[in-house]
């Protein structure tokens, strides 16, 4: 197996073992972080109805104009910041954080800290 199929398939793992530790409902959503090398996703997950609740990006109107770059920490912040938002709006304040797989740090980290400043807590 090559390098790149090889990260891959551990990425892959990775995301299957914290599923399996990781629900979220409708009263504390999972908050779904997917990092492309592009952009930024986030989701607000209700896992036992199978539905997203809340979602935003780095391609929504109301950042792409406001960011230079979608795979910045910037750009990944003012995508928490919107979730936290459109979160509150729809009365969630309590999700479980969903990192993806990946390590807490760079964008990962900056998107939490702009929901948490939104007013989400997890």
């Amino acid at each position: 197996m090559d390098k790149t199929k090889a990260k891959a398939a551990a990425l892959a793992r990775r995301q299957r073992r914290v599923r399996g530790k990781v629900s979220g409902s409708a009263e504390r959503p999972r908050l779904r972080v997917i990092r492309s090398n592009a952009n930024i996703y986030a989701q607000l997950i209700d896992d036992l109805a199978g539905t997203t609740l809340v979602s935003a990006s780095t391609l929504d109107s109301d950042i792409k104009g406001a960011v230079k770059s979608g795979s910045n920490i910037e750009a990944a912040k003012a995508v928490g910041e919107l979730v936290g938002r459109r979160a509150t709006e729809a009365g969630i304040t309590q999700v479980v954080f969903d990192r993806g797989g990946r390590l807490y740090h760079g964008r990962v980290k900056s998107l939490a800290e702009g929901a948490r400043s939104a007013g989400l807590s997890f």
